[in-house]
């Protein structure tokens, strides 16, 4: 079966020929449906790989392949959520949702036409997060938790294939980082999306993933993947049993091989 995203030796420096690796050799596929989480130490070229999967790099060697067709510009069928919600201020939250379909096509010709159906598409969002009858707030009327949850209903507006997400939780505080855990978990499972997150959070990577990968230290490739066999749904309760601890244990013990 062919992969969904696959990435096979690739090799890329920012700058051109000249610069330093980022990654190399990197190869990684993953299949349609599944959710995959990335690992590994600070600089090891993470955020690389996702801008090399979507289109926004290209690589130096190697080749890069979505949905059965090599990556030459940045995908349309691709969703993206970050680190920091970056909503803009003078747009309320459902205006900040309606963002992509004003710049992705064929939205961006339909949306006058069908804006009605656009506005309920991201009201149902919004209910499926928490945030019913908040699309007339603005960013700042919201909390950091509500103001990610915005920015995952906004990635996936567009009904993308692929959902890319860079570490979107790391700003939060513990236990909002739960809440969200259980919301794209919830997500993943309604609509099948084939989800690469990118964390520095053990817990969270094998909370949510059926497959984690780690790379080593720049330039950056895979050192390990480990499969996680818990049964879905997981309740966050399965996060403080032994098995799970030894996974995450696992996991840190490659970190910090790939460290040395």
């Amino acid at each position: 079966m062919s992969a969904f995203v696959a990435l096979d030796g690739v090799s890329h420096a920012y700058g051109g020929a000249g610069g330093a690796l980022a990654v190399d050799a990197l190869s990684i596929a993953v299949q349609t449906g599944e959710f995959a989480a990335v690992v590994g130490p600070s600089g090891c070229g993470k955020s690389t790989l996702m801008k090399l999967a979507t289109g926004l790099q290209f690589p130096l060697k190697g080749t890069v392949r979505v949905a059965g067709e090599a990556v030459n510009k940045p995908l349309k069928i691709a969703g993206m959520a970050f680190q920091a919600p970056t909503l803009l201020p003078w747009r309320t939250t459902l205006e900040n949702l309606l963002l992509p379909l004003e710049i992705v096509q064929p939205h961006r010709s339909e949306l006058s036409r069908r804006r009605k159906e656009y506005v309920a598409r991201a009201e149902n969002l919004l209910a499926s997060v928490g945030l019913r009858d908040q699309g007339d707030k603005y960013p700042w009327e919201l909390s950091g938790g509500m103001q990610q949850r915005t920015s995952l209903c906004r990635a996936l507006i567009h009904e993308p294939q692929l959902l890319m997400l860079d570490e979107p939780f790391a700003a939060l505080d513990a236990f909002t980082r739960e809440e969200l855990w259980c919301v794209i978990r919830d997500l993943h499972a309604v609509r099948k999306i084939t989800v690469i997150l990118v964390t520095h959070d053990l817990r969270e990577a094998v909370f949510l993933a059926d497959r984690v990968f780690v790379m080593s230290s720049r330039p950056g490739r895979i050192l390990a993947e480990k499969r996680i066999e818990f049964p879905r749904p997981r309740d966050i309760e399965v996060t403080f049993t032994p098995e799970f601890q030894d996974i995450v244990h696992e996991l840190r013990a490659h970190i910090v091989k790939a460290r040395q």
